[in-house]
């Protein structure tokens, strides 16, 4: 019992971190042990949990310009590549190929790293030209900068498209979220990427200038979370904090001509929610208020298209999330767990169809659903 509180205690810590939007919280004792019970006691009902969010993964057609775009225009470098090929890979990605292939780059900025994905076999279907903010199979990556000006003008030089019109402020009447500077974009085959600036009091602290030891030079810092369209909160919280353990961290209603012109989507409120892990970056959740209408999830999907980002988390047993996930009735894409190096990985499909990876090291766990 003492190490339960003890953990509720370092839980408390963390939850009252700002992860993307929030002020200060304030951290009276009743109100704070209140919120903390209501939004972290489900970490702790349950043991397995994901520990890390550690990356995310997106499919690309042409990798060399992808991997060009990343590295010049945004700064990331490229660590890694490898090809995975083998009934492994398909077993994990859920496709007919007996030896299907896969080759992966991953790149980093600041802490954090991304992966690019080139399957083998027919060129991938591509996102459609009229993809918008409130479409459900929406995801981006946020990618803090020092200046938003800077960022910008370097966005300007190399031609990028753009779905908001120009970076936004978001307004003083937006508590929550007043202050930060914010702009959408995609990249070249029209993945949606975000640039976000924190002022002081937002966001983590180490995005802070007084916290962080950068050269004044960098202007691309790391990357804050991931965002994703939504349907419903409550479904939402089920599987990614009840189920996998992540941890409340904030709540935003956003809306305004600064959204409106942010997003591209006239009328747009939103109800906005992040989660964290113990590590890694955020997850947040884009819910739709206004306007209604947001397309679901399209049912044929396979992590081969273009729009399949997945989120991958590292968990402390694989096999008894899958075991939670299977009781819940939660769509999966890999056929069985696969293992790949010293990784055992499991993809799933949340409530509204975007793609998780599960993992853990092979050795410590069995895998079986």
């Amino acid at each position: 019992m003492q190490y339960f509180f003890q953990q509720i205690a370092a839980a408390s810590g963390a939850f009252f971190q700002s992860r993307f939007f929030c002020p200060a919280v304030s951290t009276r004792p009743i109100y704070g042990w209140v919120v903390l019970l209501t939004f972290c006691l489900p970490l702790f009902v349950f043991s397995q949990k994901a520990t890390a969010v550690t990356s995310v993964s997106i499919t690309v057609e042409d990798l060399d310009r992808e991997v060009a775009f990343f590295t010049k225009v945004l700064d990331f470098q490229k660590v890694k590549e490898e090809k995975w090929v083998g009934e492994e890979v398909a077993k994990l990605f859920g496709l007919p190929e007996k030896k299907a292939g896969v080759e992966v780059v991953t790149l980093q900025l600041g802490k954090e790293h991304i992966r690019l994905m080139d399957f083998d076999g027919p060129a991938s279907r591509p996102i459609t030209s009229d993809t918008r903010s409130n479409d459900l199979w929406f995801q981006h990556l946020a990618i803090v900068v020092s200046d938003m000006d800077a960022a910008y003008q370097r966005l300007l030089k190399n031609k990028v498209a753009h779905v908001s019109t120009a970076p936004q402020t978001l307004p003083d009447y937006l508590p929550n979220a007043a202050g930060i500077k914010a702009f959408y974009f995609r990249d070249p085959e029209g993945h949606n990427l975000e640039l976000i600036w924190f002022p002081p009091e937002k966001g983590n602290p180490r995005w802070q200038p007084s916290t962080v030891n950068r050269q004044s030079s960098t202007v691309f810092l790391g990357i804050d979370h991931t965002a994703i369209g939504i349907s419903d909160t409550d479904s939402s919280m089920t599987f990614y904090r009840d189920l996998l353990g992540l941890v409340h961290g904030g709540h935003s209603e956003n809306y305004g001509p600064e959204q409106e012109h942010l997003n591209q989507v006239f009328g747009a409120r939103l109800d906005i929610n992040g989660l964290h892990a113990d590590k890694g970056f955020g997850v947040e959740f884009l819910r739709y208020i206004a306007p209604p209408g947001g397309r679901p999830f399209p049912a044929d999907s396979r992590p081969t298209d273009l729009w399949h980002y997945q989120t991958e988390m590292e968990v402390d047993d694989l096999s008894k999330v899958m075991e939670k996930l299977e009781k819940q009735g939660f769509t999966t894409i890999s056929s069985a767990a696969a293992t790949i190096g010293n990784t055992k990985m499991f993809l799933v499909r949340d409530p509204d169809g975007h793609a998780v990876l599960l993992k853990s090291q092979a050795k410590n766990d069995s895998g079986k659903l």
